[in-house]
C-alpha cells in the first residue's frame, strides 16, 4: 500500500496512476494520523511554496510529517515534495518548511529561460536503490523556477545543470526527493518509482556518461479537439484555423487514441487544445475531462489543456471563476493550463487601468499553482507597415515583403479562434502576460497555420527575445528540417506541430532521429 499526501494543489491523479500502472494500491491522507500510519509516503508538490505551507499547517499536516521523516521512513517528495524539506524559500520570505534537512530554496538567477521547463539530465553524486537499472544517460522531466540549497552536501544525490550546477535529487536514510517529475518522465520515471516502491536498498551508482547535462529541446504534439456534427469529440485540424471541409468538421482521430500513440513515438509533451470550449456545459460534464482522466491513465508525460479557462455561468446559472475551472482540470490530469483569447481580453484591461489589478485568470492561477502552470496561448497575424513610425506597435523588419513592397511589419493579436484582430501586438502580450505570472508562451501564426512553409522564425524571434520565459514555436511545421530550422535560428525551447503528426506526413520519431546530434533532444531509439 502506498499513501499519496495530496494538499489539494496541482496534478496528483497522474502520479496516482503512475502508481497504480506499477501495480500498487494507493490511499490518501485524510487525516494527520494516516502519515504516521503509511507503510511508504508519497508527497507529490506542484505550486507554490507559500501555498503549500498553509494548507499543510491549515491541515494539522506539518507536526506528523516531520516525525514520520524523523523516524527515517520510506519517503519521495516530489518537486515541492523536496523543497518542502527545506527551512524555507526564497519565493516564500517569512513562511517556514518543514526544516528537515537545513538549507534554503533559492531562485533561479540564470541567463536561460525561467521556469526550467523541460527534459534535462541529472548526475549522481552517491549510490542510491533508486537508481538501480539505469545506465546514466537519462532525461527526466523538469518545471520548476526554485532549486534547494542544502547546507549539508552528504544529502545530495544527483545535480542538474541549466546555466548552473542544481541539486536535483536528494536522500538521507530512507527518505529521498526529487526536483523533476518521474510520473510525467515516460519509462525512466516510472523505473525511479518503482525502484522506491521496491524499496531497492542495493546502492547503485549509474556511470556518469557526460560532465555536464543540458536541456533538451521539446516536440510537442497538438491535438485540437471539438464535437464534430454529430457531437463525438474528434480531433481535427485547420488550415488557417478552418477546421471544416466540403462542409463537415474533418476528423483526424479520437483525442485519447492519438495522445497514446504520440507517446508512444516519443513525443515529449501532449497539448489539447479544447477549441469549442464547450461553455454551455456544466463544469463537472466537461467532456474534456473524461479526456484528460482517460489519457493520464496511459500516457506518463505532461499534459496541456487549452479553452474555457475563464470566468462564465454555465446553462443552469451556475457560475464558475477561471481558477475553479483550472482546478478541475488539474485535479482531472492536466499538468498545465493555457489561455488564449481570454489572455486578449486581460491584457486590454491591463494597459487600460495602467497596471495588473491582481484578479486577472493568470495571476490567480500562477498564485495558487505556480507561473510553470500557465501557458499563455497567443494568435496574431502579420500587419504590414510602411514605415517603423506608421503604426503605435513594436515593428520588425521583414525579410519578406507585404504586397506593396513594405519592408516592415508587426503581429496583431487575435480572439474568436482568428477571426477577430485587436488593438494589442503579440511583443507587448507577451511581455505583460509575463509580468502578470504566466511561465510560458505558445506562439502560434494565423498566417502559417496549414501551410507547411515552416515556422514563422522573425515572429518567434521578436517574441522570445522580449520575455525570459519559455517560448513554445507553433503553426507552419512541413518536415523535420523545420523543426531544426526553428531551434537553430531563434531561442525557442519548444516546437509543436498538430496536422503533419495526425496525417502521418511526418512522425515525431523522424523528427528526433533527424533532430538527434544537431540539437539537444530526448532520444527515443527506434
Amino acid at each position: 500500500m502506498v499513501t499519496v499526501l495530496d494538499y489539494g494543489a496541482g496534478n496528483v491523479r497522474s502520479v496516482v496512476n503512475a502508481i497504480r500502472s506499477l501495480g500498487r494500491d494507493v490511499r490518501f491522507v485524510e487525516r494527520p494520523e494516516d502519515i504516521l500510519q503509511a507503510e511508504r509516503l508519497v508527497f507529490p508538490g506542484v505550486g507554490a511554496f507559500g501555498e503549500m505551507m498553509r494548507v499543510l499547517r491549515h491541515r494539522g499536516y506539518v507536526e506528523p510529517l516531520v516525525a514520520y521523516l524523523n523516524a527515517d521512513r520510506p519517503f519521495l517528495g516530489i518537486c515541492l515534495g523536496l523543497q518542502a524539506l527545506f527551512q524555507g524559500s526564497e519565493e516564500a520570505p517569512g513562511e517556514d518548511g518543514l526544516g528537515f534537512l537545513p538549507g534554503i530554496v533559492r531562485r533561479f538567477r540564470v541567463d536561460l529561460a525561467v521556469p526550467h521547463i523541460g527534459w534535462n539530465g541529472f548526475r549522481a553524486r552517491k549510490p542510491s536503490g533508486l537508481f538501480h537499472g539505469l545506465e546514466g544517460n537519462e532525461r527526466v522531466y523538469f518545471v520548476h523556477s526554485y532549486y534547494v540549497d542544502p547546507e549539508d552536501p552528504s544529502v545530495v544525490l544527483a545535480v542538474t545543470d541549466y546555466s548552473v550546477a542544481f541539486v536535483s535529487a536528494v536522500q538521507q536514510g530512507r527518505v529521498a526527493a526529487v526536483q523533476f517529475h518521474p510520473e510525467k518522465s515516460g519509462p525512466v520515471g516510472l523505473k525511479i518509482l518503482e525502484n522506491f516502491l521496491d524499496g531497492k536498498a542495493a546502492p547503485v551508482l549509474p556511470p556518469v556518461v557526460e560532465p555536464k547535462t543540458e536541456p533538451a529541446k521539446r516536440i510537442i504534439a497538438c491535438l485540437d479537439v471539438r464535437a464534430n456534427d454529430q457531437g463525438d469529440l474528434v480531433v481535427t485540424k485547420g488550415d488557417r484555423y478552418d477546421v471544416r471541409e466540403q462542409g463537415h468538421v474533418r476528423n483526424l482521430g479520437k483525442p485519447v487514441d492519438l495522445a497514446r500513440r504520440y507517446y508512444e513515438e516519443g513525443a515529449d509533451e501532449i497539448t489539447f487544445l479544447n477549441i469549442t470550449g464547450f461553455r454551455d456545459f456544466p463544469l463537472k460534464d466537461l467532456p474534456m475531462l473524461e479526456v484528460l482522466r482517460r489519457t493520464s491513465e496511459k500516457v506518463f508525460v505532461p499534459l496541456t489543456i487549452g479553452g474555457g479557462i475563464r470566468d462564465y455561468t454555465d446553462k443552469d446559472g451556475t457560475r464558475y471563476g477561471a481558477l475553479q475551472v483550472a482546478s478541475e482540470y488539474f485535479r482531472s490530469g492536466a499538468d498545465k493550463v493555457s489561455i488564449g483569447s481570454d489572455a486578449v481580453a486581460i491584457v486590454e484591461e491591463v494597459l487600460k487601468a495602467g497596471g495588473p489589478t491582481g484578479r486577472s485568470a493568470i495571476e490567480e492561477i500562477s498564485r495558487v499553482y505556480g507561473s510553470q502552470a500557465v501557458v499563455v496561448s497567443i494568435d496574431p497575424r502579420r500587419v504590414y507597415a510602411a514605415s517603423p513610425g506608421a503604426v503605435p506597435h513594436p515593428v520588425i523588419e521583414t525579410d519578406t515583403p507585404g504586397p506593396n513592397g513594405e519592408r516592415f511589419c508587426w503581429y496583431q493579436c487575435t480572439v474568436k479562434g482568428g477571426r477577430e484582430g485587436r488593438d494589442v501586438d503579440a511583443v507587448t502580450l507577451a511581455r505583460v502576460c509575463e509580468d502578470l505570472g504566466a511561465g510560458e508562451i505558445l506562439l502560434n501564426c494565423i498566417d502559417r497555420d496549414g501551410t507547411n512553409l515552416g515556422f514563422d522564425l522573425e515572429l518567434i524571434r521578436a517574441v522570445r527575445e522580449a520575455v525570459t520565459i519559455p517560448v513554445i514555436a507553433s503553426s507552419g511545421a512541413g518536415c523535420a528540417d523545420h523543426f531544426l530550422e526553428v531551434f537553430t535560428k531563434t531561442r525557442a525551447e519548444a516546437a509543436l506541430a498538430a496536422g503533419i503528426f495526425h496525417r502521418r506526413e511526418v512522425g515525431i520519431g523522424e523528427v528526433k532521429a533527424f533532430l538527434h546530434g544537431k540539437v539537444p533532444v530526448r532520444w527515443i531509439a527506434p
